[in-house]
């Protein structure tokens, strides 16, 4: 549980840095409904992996008490986030880029993956005694 833990706060770190860096292109250049639309997809996709991990962590605990509660892990919470995302980027197409607000949405899969290889090299030189 404690790598888990680890894992869940590294992973929120690195969004919060990816956040900073588009607030700081938002604000020191001329794209700024691009960085806008980053800033929105990425800000809401943020909060869908800490509500995706908050539910996996619940879940888990309800494992190991033995829980028999059907519990889900709010794909419909996530889904219509994201939507909300979208309905904002299209009623405001002079503040959001659309596109931009897309990417932004797919940024923590990014972000996952990146944090799924640097985990599995230091585990493999951790295991060879490097």
């Amino acid at each position: 549980m404690k790598d888990y833990t680890y894992m869940v706060s590294r992973q929120l770190k690195w969004m919060f840095y990816i956040l900073a860096i588009f607030v700081s292109g938002w604000g020191f250049t001329d794209y700024q409904t691009i960085f806008a639309g980053l800033i929105l997809g990425t800000g809401i996709s943020t909060f869908n992996l800490w509500l995706l991990q908050v539910k996996i962590n619940r879940i888990g605990q309800g494992v190991v008490e033995q829980d028999e509660k059907k519990r889900t892990l709010g794909m419909l919470t996530r889904f219509a986030t994201a939507a909300l995302a979208a309905v904002v980027a299209l009623q405001y197409p002079e503040i959001f880029n659309m596109i931009a607000v897309m990417i932004g949405l797919m940024t923590p899969y990014l972000v996952i993956i990146i944090d799924y290889f640097f985990t599995q090299t230091e585990l493999t030189t951790r295991k060879r005694g490097e």
